[in-house]
């Protein structure tokens, strides 16, 4: 049986006594019931997963002993989504929640002319990629940006292969996402339920973004996003 993992974003060293926070001690003590002497796991979401040993049984401030520690490499697929906010915050919860099982490294939520919710509670979201890379037993935690202007990330995305998706015909031939030759970092906009405006599409074309297609079917904004992470990630 697997050992239980747990969230510790503070960097650790071998055989350093650390004390986990109120909502993993109380999981492990009263919900686990693990006992002093057992062992779990600690990942600090940037690559380092620790082998602990329980060292007490205090259930607001548990302490651990770090045993070892092992490094692993960062994904070998670089794929960010800019996606636009949406009014419904469970749809856009589960996109976040599923992105990061598929293995993104990056989400910037967007706003747009047509995006219809801007209000965003980044601790929230934060706390739905933590409990999802747990979950899926990973150790790199995607990077989870504040809202950004549509302009504005035009205007500064330059290090990264840029691919826009939109429902929009224009005069410009989209390629199928899987066949564009994008090798190093990919970067992909997702628009709002509306879509993107002409004017946005052709500013992000004139910024040498690449049309591209999720399918022959319209998507929602949240499995827009999880179309392309998936395809993205598995190139």
């Amino acid at each position: 049986m697997s050992l239980p993992i747990f969230y510790y974003h503070q960097p650790v060293e071998n055989l350093h006594q650390i004390e986990l926070d109120e909502t993993a001690s109380k999981h492990i003590v009263q919900v686990l019931r693990m006992q002093q002497g057992e062992q779990l796991q600690l990942t600090d979401g940037r690559g380092n997963m620790h082998l602990a040993e329980i060292a007490g049984s205090n259930r607001k401030r548990c302490p651990v002993k770090i045993l070892e520690t092992v490094k692993h490499s960062k994904p070998a697929r670089e794929v960010t989504i800019a996606i636009s906010l949406i009014k419904n915050n469970s749809r856009f919860e589960w996109f976040l929640e599923k992105a990061t099982e598929i293995g993104v490294t990056a989400i910037i939520p967007i706003i747009s002319e047509r995006t219809e919710k801007q209000h965003f509670r980044i601790e929230r979201m934060q706390a739905i990629l933590v409990s999802a890379m747990l979950q899926s037993k990973q150790t790199w935690l995607p990077a989870l940006a504040e809202p950004v202007k549509y302009l504005q990330l035009i205007n500064t995305a330059i290090d990264a292969k840029k691919m826009i998706a939109y429902c929009e015909e224009t005069e410009n031939r989209k390629s199928i996402i899987t066949e564009a030759p994008l090798p190093g970092h990919k970067l992909v906009l997702i628009g709002p339920e509306g879509d993107f405006t002409p004017g946005e599409i052709q500013t992000a074309l004139a910024n040498n973004f690449i049309p591209v297609s999720l399918g022959h079917t319209r998507l929602r904004t949240e499995t827009a996003g999880i179309v392309a992470a998936s395809l993205l990630c598995n190139l």
